[in-house]
């Protein structure tokens, strides 16, 4: 048995570490679900349930009301967006379903990454590739495999409008979704689409 002596008299004691934040989209029901079967029968995962990145995971000194009410001003009559599937990607040890970054949604995550003070994540800002996780922490020797399997399968849709974000929040492994955030949908495109914004069951 190891003894650990105590910390000396007066000495400060450590911090606990802060939760992991994240603002996220989640995909409309269709490709949700979709998703969840794909990698039922792959036997594979991401983390937490499929979402589409707008910040990955940060932490902040801002306690948690003070970060929503911050993102509710960044937010403030941002418009939907539509986001489309440019196709499969592959680095190492990830597959995912990426997203085309045009300039509405890299405007968009430019902004997301000005409220704060937070941490920067080294695959947001020029790094930043919008998308859903698929499979993550792949052993090499799987790669090639699932790479091959994955060619063949086919999202069941091309693209959706995004319609909230919400902000997530991580600590000990359990995810919460903190606050949902509406985007603002002029009422001449009111009609009926596919949309994604609530969080899935």
């Amino acid at each position: 048995m190891t003894y650990h002596p105590p910390p000396p008299a007066g000495s400060p004691s450590p911090e606990p570490p802060r939760p992991l934040y994240s603002l996220v989209a989640w995909p409309p029901q269709v490709l949700d679900t979709w998703m969840r079967r794909a990698q039922a029968a792959l036997n594979v995962s991401g983390f937490g349930l499929p979402h589409l990145n707008l910040r990955a995971p940060f932490q902040t000194t801002l306690d948690s009301p003070e970060l929503v009410s911050a993102f509710r001003e960044g937010l403030r009559g941002e418009p939907a967006l539509e986001v489309r599937v440019r196709g499969w990607k592959r680095l190492s040890g990830v597959i995912f379903l990426e997203f085309e970054l045009d300039p509405a949604l890299a405007d968009l995550h430019a902004r997301m990454l000005e409220i704060g003070p937070s941490s920067r994540a080294p695959y947001d800002g020029p790094d930043y590739r919008p998308h859903l996780t698929l499979a993550l922490g792949i052993l090499p020797w799987a790669e090639d495999l699932l790479w091959e399997q994955v060619q063949t399968l086919t999202p069941p849709l091309d693209r959706f409008i995004v319609q909230a974000l919400s902000l997530t929040r991580e600590e000990r492994g359990e995810v919460q979704e903190l606050h949902t955030f509406p985007l603002f949908l002029p009422p001449e495109e009111d009609e009926p689409r596919t949309e994604a914004g609530a969080a899935p069951s």
